[in-house]
């Protein structure tokens, strides 16, 4: 029955149409619950050239599919925007969806992110603790019956019902950063039915989560690294000026470490602090684009002054803050999701262990980036195994990685490649998150070709 339904869609936001899908909680028990998910497709430009749907997703997990599809539907060249059909949905407990996932309150969510990461005390310790366990609590409590039906594998089928009330035979994807898993479960689950899939920014499903989190905050550290590298050549540099990034990474690693103890002052006037862990998050939100390395390199110049400010702004685009202090339910989403999709450790020791060696090869991003997981150690539901995944009779399936990619690291897409049967790797040498549509006329060529052709070039192509 929900293979059968048809989209009611309705005219909205400037030429785009709307509608909802519906998809069962439980696959193994369909007519028990549903969900209700947001889809919006901007039409095909040319319908005689039509190929047909383009499905979409951002990743996070917990992005919006409507906010990206809605956003960067223009940013596709005209050939795809003439011959597809873009969609974008929002997945199961993600933004519009109905229902959806909701864990914490704006003032929980602020105490919550400026929560010391990088515990040098027990105090400091049980404090990480005690907000982690409050964290899971409150998302069993407020949203314990979606908890264990959130997982990207469902997902996957969900997008499976999209494509055929879309009325296509075979499914065209884009997905980006954890989209690139979705796609990956896509092509595992139906491979018969792919007729294109991108994974740009890809993941791994191979790896271990608590080795997935130390690789991605190795990842950040190289992307700092190159913003230094790139500061420091010029004039006026607050990190310092020559050759010695490693220097000028230890000046920014030194302020963050004083911001914990005292914090930077704000003019945002809403009563938090601009201590270590929410700047943190602000240099790491900036490293995921090249386009913000100018916005970075002025923020550290009013953080080296004692003003926190830009910081915090850019800690507030990357988690989707409102000025007003509301949150979008990506943090609440993104836990859900990750908890779920693979499973973490239970005992503190390992996350302990494990914060170390993350910090001996990422000392910025190494221990924020294992404790900012900990929710997992005490998560209410059990979480999935974690998959092997081949996509065994998939046709060619292109994943793209960036050399310098922060948050999804090459290597990664690397892995991805030699994972799938039928994975061809397709690289960008440069900086920040992503490659499609990022700047590098290459991979834009090189990617629109797979597309609208089906064609792809040798697998392990580095555009520069």
């Amino acid at each position: 029955g929900f293979y059968a339904q048809k989209l009611r869609w309705q005219p909205c936001d400037n030429g785009f149409r709307c509608a909802r899908l519906f998809v069962p909680f439980d696959y193994r028990r369909p007519a028990w619950r549903a969900f209700s998910l947001p889809v919006v497709m901007r039409p095909a430009a040319s319908p005689a050239k039509r190929i047909g749907s383009l499905v979409i997703n951002p990743g996070g997990p917990g992005a919006s599919g409507i906010s990206y599809a809605l956003n960067s539907a223009s940013q596709f060249p005209a050939a795809i925007r003439d011959q597809f059909s873009i969609v974008g949905f929002d997945p199961r407990g993600v933004a519009g969806s109905e229902p959806a996932v909701h864990c914490l309150t704006g003032p929980q969510l602020d105490r919550y992110f400026q929560t010391d990461d990088v515990p040098r005390t027990a105090a400091q310790l049980s404090a990480v603790v005690a907000e982690n366990k409050f964290y899971a609590a409150q998302c069993e409590k407020n949203s314990g019956a979606l908890l264990p039906y959130v997982g990207t594998r469902d997902a996957a089928r969900d997008m499976d019902v999209l494509r055929a009330a879309l009325g296509d035979a075979k499914l065209t994807y884009l997905g980006k950063s954890y989209g690139s898993y979705l796609g990956t479960w896509y092509a595992q689950l139906f491979p018969a039915r792919v007729r294109a899939l991108v994974l740009d920014g890809a993941v791994d499903p191979g790896t271990p989560a608590l080795t997935a989190a130390t690789v991605q905050a190795q990842g950040f550290q190289v992307a700092l690294s190159s913003f230094a590298a790139s500061c420091m050549s010029q004039p006026g540099c607050p990190l310092g000026s020559g050759s010695d990034v490693t220097a000028g990474v230890a000046r920014l690693q030194a302020l963050l470490a004083r911001a914990n103890q005292t914090p930077l002052t704000s003019n945002l006037g809403d009563g938090r602090a601009a201590d270590g862990a929410l700047l943190t998050t602000g240099v790491a939100a900036a490293l995921y684009s090249k386009g913000y390395w100018p916005t970075l390199r002025s923020a550290l110049t009013d953080a080296f002054a004692g003003d926190g400010t830009v910081l915090i702004d850019l800690a507030d685009l990357l988690m989707e803050r409102n000025a007003n202090g509301a949150y979008s339910n990506l943090a609440d989403a993104n836990t859900a999701i990750e908890c779920l999709d693979r499973p973490w450790p239970r005992n503190l020791p390992a996350w302990q262990a494990a914060a170390a060696a993350a910090t001996a090869s990422a000392p910025v991003f190494g221990a924020p980036d294992i404790w900012q997981s900990l929710q997992c150690a005490y998560w209410p539901v059990p979480s999935q195994p974690l998959p092997s995944i081949r996509g065994a009779g998939a046709p060619p399936v292109l994943v793209v990685g960036t050399t310098r990619d922060p948050a999804t690291p090459y290597r990664w897409a690397q892995a991805l490649a030699r994972d799938l049967a039928s994975g061809v790797l397709l690289g960008r040498n440069g900086d920040g998150h992503t490659a499609y549509l990022s700047g590098s006329s290459c991979v834009d060529t090189k990617v629109n070709q797979y597309l609208l052709r089906l064609s792809v070039s040798r697998s392990g192509t580095v555009c520069s």
